[in-house]
């Protein structure tokens, strides 16, 4: 498998150890991500995961602005096989006929499950017992590919989209690698999708991070959790937003309007939800760190926020 001449496209962190692995057990000829961003005050080059990684280990990259429009040295370099994940980019027609075992794509669910650009956040937030990966080949329409393996990873009460990040790519790198040899001497089936069982994970809106407390205690807390740590959920209380990182189901049913700032304690506030209270243990108020509830109650005006609503 050392021999195999891969090209790998991906960009964030989720596919460093997707690279890795190849890195390890195959020929990676070239690497593809996304342009480099200018970040801070002075403006500096950020490095993408995927390219940093790719430096480190002495490989070339390749960073097009649109990849539908600037795609010629992938196709000159006449690779085995190509392999995406979380690149970001729609692959045009010629890639995906390019090279002579196809292109393999490493998406993060079980398909045709939540395809699209944030399966992870929608896994926890619609309150999925399990997601996983899926290895298939690429196709003209998104994620809609044939199957080649998947694996299942069942989620936990605690788990948020930073923590199902780190589980998934792991798995997706370790399928991959137990993939390959089967791709290889052609000893796999590949299985169509079922389109009428598709579900979509569109990339999170601003709207999709606002907190709306008129739903169940348990939604509202798979919202918290699968937005965490990135990019947050969010309410709005006396006029300022207060980002929600980490909170708790109360036990008992909740005898307030939805929305209600009913209990404000030593090391969390209750809000009541559609159903049963909901505490907040861990916040980001407007403007400053991320930090404890009780931090938080300690410079706040109790009679000023008690029983107002969190909107």
């Amino acid at each position: 498998m050392n021999n195999l001449r891969v090209i790998f496209m991906g960009t964030p962190d989720f596919a460093v150890p997707v690279l890795e692995k190849l890195i390890t057990n195959t020929n990676v000829i070239l690497v593809v991500s996304q342009p480099d961003k200018k970040v801070g005050r002075n403006q500096e080059i950020n490095f993408t995961p995927v390219k940093e990684t790719a430096v480190i280990n002495g490989i070339p990259t390749f960073q097009p602005l649109k990849i539908k429009d600037d795609y010629e040295k992938i196709i000159e370099l006449k690779p085995d096989l190509i392999v995406t994940c979380a690149y970001g980019q729609i692959l045009p027609e010629a890639i995906l006929n390019c090279p002579s075992l196809g292109c393999i794509n490493v998406h993060a669910s079980l398909l045709p499950k939540l395809r699209g650009g944030a399966p992870l956040h929608h896994a926890i937030i619609d309150g999925l017992d399990k997601t996983g990966i899926t290895i298939m080949y690429m196709d003209k329409k998104m994620d809609a590919g044939d199957i080649i393996s998947q694996r299942e990873y069942i989620i936990k009460d605690d788990d948020n989209v930073g923590t199902l990040h780190d589980q998934l790519s792991q798995i997706g790198a370790e399928l991959l690698v137990d993939t390959l040899p089967k791709i290889i001497v052609g000893a796999i089936n590949p299985q169509k999708q079922n389109d009428a069982e598709a579900t979509y994970a569109w990339n999170i809106t601003r709207e999709e991070e606002h907190i709306d407390f008129n739903k169940t205690a348990k939604e509202v807390y798979n919202q918290v959790r699968g937005l965490y740590p990135f990019p947050k959920a969010y309410t709005i209380i006396n006029g300022t937003e207060l980002k929600v990182l980490e909170c708790f189901i109360g036990q008992k049913d909740s005898e307030f309007s939805s929305g209600t700032i009913c209990e404000i304690n030593k090391d969390n506030i209750g809000i009541a939800t559609k159903d049963k209270i909901i505490y907040l243990t861990k916040v980001k108020p407007f403007g400053k760190k991320e930090m404890a509830v009780k931090d938080y109650v300690n410079g706040l005006k109790k009679e000023k926020v008690i029983h107002t609503i969190a909107e």
